[in-house]
């Protein structure tokens, strides 16, 4: 897992309003905390953030620091519920060797066999790994399976170094076949209720 250089600068003024100038300038407002240290308040140039951010839990080798500069993963990143620009980050400081918890993409490969279809209960995966070692994701191949198969968490073939941190039995795919409904009972009774009100009602009028 290659590092990602990004320049901070720290942030001295605080609040709504300072945030917005500290975004207008094409800035992120930003918090660096972790092993014990008091947070440090920095901003970082935003189009360099939002192009790291690309990938995972992407490793940042955060410079321009009063100690130099420090490993650091994203772990709470805001933005624009409308517009989704970056709005505030907040980064974990890591050491080379320590472990982490982290969430990873599950990449679905492979075809579905006839008649069936794919059902994925689960887009990531909680795992654990070494900070500078992060997987990017975890691959599982459907090829092969039969309907009715179930793939559940402790089935998945994690990268080397990586062990799983959720639970053994969690669901992540199954199998099922495409001919049978999967809609809730709940749902069709309901809607059967709605079409015989709507009918009750135009016999009304």
């Amino acid at each position: 897992m290659s590092e990602v250089r990004i320049a901070a600068e720290p942030r001295t003024e605080f609040g709504k309003g300072a945030a917005r100038r500290t975004r207008r300038a094409g800035k992120v407002p930003a918090v660096l905390y972790g092993h014990g240290t008091d947070p440090q308040h920095i901003s970082l140039p935003g189009h360099d953030l939002m192009l790291a951010l690309k990938t995972p839990n992407v490793l940042l080798r955060v410079e321009g620091l009063e100690d130099g500069s420090a490993l650091a993963l994203p772990k709470d990143v805001q933005r624009d519920p409308i517009k989704g620009f970056l709005e505030h980050v907040d980064l974990l400081l890591v050491k080379r060797g320590e472990k982490v918890s982290v969430s990873i993409p599950v990449n679905v490969i492979g075809d579905v066999v006839a008649g069936g279809r794919l059902v994925q209960t689960e887009v990531e995966l909680a795992v654990e790994a070494e900070a500078t070692q992060i997987p990017e994701s975890v691959s599982l191949d459907i090829d092969g399976l039969e309907i009715d198969s179930q793939v559940l968490a402790r089935d998945l073939k994690l990268p080397s170094g990586t062990t799983l941190a959720a639970d053994e039995e969690l669901l992540i795919v199954q199998i099922v076949d495409a001919s049978v409904s999967t809609e809730p009972a709940g749902a069709a009774e309901e809607g059967e209720a709605e079409e015989a009100a709507a009918e009750g009602g135009e016999s009304a009028e």
